[in-house]
C-alpha cells in the first residue's frame, strides 16, 4: 500500500465536525515501550541518553504509520511536590486544609517547566522537518487526576465528607495552577500544535468516580478557564476522559469542547457515543483496547471497517484505539486496526 502522506488539516476538518475527503487516525498515547517492540529500537533507553534521537524515531513512527498528527504531552502532576498518590500508589503529600494551604503552589509552573521545557523545544524543533504533521496535546494529565495525585482518591473521599471548605480550596488552587501552565506553554511551547487536549479520567465502567454534582461544581469551571486559553490561541480541544460519563456529558459539551476520546464497549458500543454526541462534537477512537489485545488480526479488521462504516454520517470522528497503545499491546493487534484503517484511507477499500 501507497504510503499515506500526513495532512493535519485532514484532521482539523474533523475536529470542525465535519466529514473530511480522507478519514483522520487518532491515538491518545503509543507507549514507547509498543515503539521499541514495533521498530526494534529500545526507546526508553534512548530517551535517557540521546533524546533528540528518542524525538526523530518516535516521529517518524507516526508519520511512518500515516498519521496527521503525533500526539505528546509531559504530566504536571510530576512536577508538583511529594505527589503520586495516583500515579505511583505513595502516601499523600496533603491530607488536611492547613496543609493545602501551606503547599507551594506558586512554584509549581516554574517547577514544570524547568522539567520539561527542553523537551517541548527538541520536540517541536524535529516536528520542523516532518511536512504537515502537527502535533496534538500539551501539558498532561488533568484537574481531578492532579487532586487525585496529591490527597489520593480515598482522601479526596473523606476530605468531601469531613472537610467541604478545603475541597473547594484544593480545586481552586489546581484550577490556577492549570491555567497558568497552560497559558505559559501556549505562549512558549505550541509552535507544532494544531489541537490541543486534556486527558482526566472522571469515571469507570459503572458511573462517575465522584457525584456529578460535584464534578459540575468543582471540576467543569477548571476546564472551562483551560478550553478558552486553548481557543483564544485559534486551536481546538479534545477532552479524553475514561468511564461511564454520560451523566455530565451535556456540561461538558457546553462547556465548549470539540471533540471526546475514549470508549470501552463495556460500558457502550462507540456507535452510541456517536448516535448521541456526534451532532454536536467530533468523536474520536472506536476500538476497544482488549480488542486489540485478545482478538485475532482478521477479527481487528473487520470490527475496524465495521467502526468506520457505523461512524460515518455522524459528524467529525477519527478512528483508533478507544483507550491507547500500551506496551502489552501485541503489535498484530495494533497494526491490523492501522492498517484496515489505512485501506480506507488510501482508497484501496470501498464501503
Amino acid at each position: 500500500m501507497k504510503k499515506i502522506e500526513p495532512n493535519y488539516r485532514y484532521f482539523l476538518e474533523a475536529m470542525a465536525n465535519r466529514e473530511p475527503e480522507r478519514m483522520p487516525i487518532y491515538e491518545h498515547n503509543i507507549d514507547p515501550g509498543f515503539i521499541s517492540k514495533a521498530i526494534g529500537q529500545p526507546m526508553e533507553e534512548i530517551f535517557a541518553s540521546d533524546p533528540k534521537k528518542y524525538f526523530a524515531l518516535t516521529v517518524s513512527f507516526w508519520e511512518d504509520c500515516g498519521y496527521d498528527t503525533v500526539s505528546f504531552e509531559l504530566g504536571i502532576p510530576p512536577s508538583c511536590p511529594g505527589s503520586g498518590s495516583l500515579r505511583l500508589h505513595t502516601a499523600p503529600p496533603l491530607t488536611t486544609g492547613e496543609e493545602i494551604e501551606a503547599y507551594p503552589w506558586d512554584k509549581i509552573p516554574d517547577l514544570y517547566f524547568a522539567d520539561n521545557g527542553k523537551y517541548f523545544e527538541m520536540f517541536a524543533e524535529e516536528m520542523r522537518h516532518h511536512g504537515e504533521l502537527r502535533a496534538l496535546g500539551g501539558p498532561g494529565y488533568g484537574i481531578f487526576e492532579t487532586v487525585q495525585d496529591l490527597v489520593s482518591y480515598p482522601g479526596l473521599c473523606y476530605l468531601l465528607a469531613d472537610e467541604p471548605e478545603a475541597v473547594e480550596s484544593l480545586f481552586s488552587h489546581v484550577s490556577d495552577l492549570y491555567a497558568a501552565i497552560w497559558a505559559r506553554f501556549l505562549r512558549d511551547y505550541s509552535e507544532p500544535y494544531c489541537v490541543c487536549r486534556m486527558g482526566d479520567d472522571l469515571g469507570y465502567d459503572m458511573q462517575t468516580l465522584i457525584r456529578p454534582d460535584d464534578i459540575r461544581r468543582l471540576i467543569l469551571p477548571a476546564y472551562k478557564r483551560v478550553i478558552d486559553l486553548v481557543h483564544g490561541s485559534g486551536r481546538p480541544f479534545i477532552l479524553h476522559s475514561c468511564g461511564k460519563i454520560f451523566d455530565i456529558m451535556e456540561d461538558v459539551i457546553a462547556l465548549g469542547i470539540d471533540a471526546k476520546h475514549s470508549n470501552e464497549d463495556k460500558i457502550a458500543p462507540f456507535s452510541t457515543w456517536v448516535e448521541r454526541y456526534g451532532d454536536r462534537i467530533c468523536n474520536l477512537g472506536g476500538i476497544d483496547m482488549n480488542v486489540l489485545c485478545l482478538d485475532t488480526p482478521e477479527t481487528i479488521r473487520e470490527k475496524t471497517l465495521a467502526c468506520i462504516r457505523a461512524s460515518r454520517g455522524h459528524g467529525g470522528f477519527a478512528l483508533g484505539c478507544g483507550n491507547s497503545i500500551p506496551d502489552y499491546v501485541p503489535t498484530e493487534g495494533y497494526f491490523a486496526m492501522l492498517n484496515a484503517a489505512n485501506e480506507v484511507r488510501s482508497g484501496s477499500y470501498k464501503f
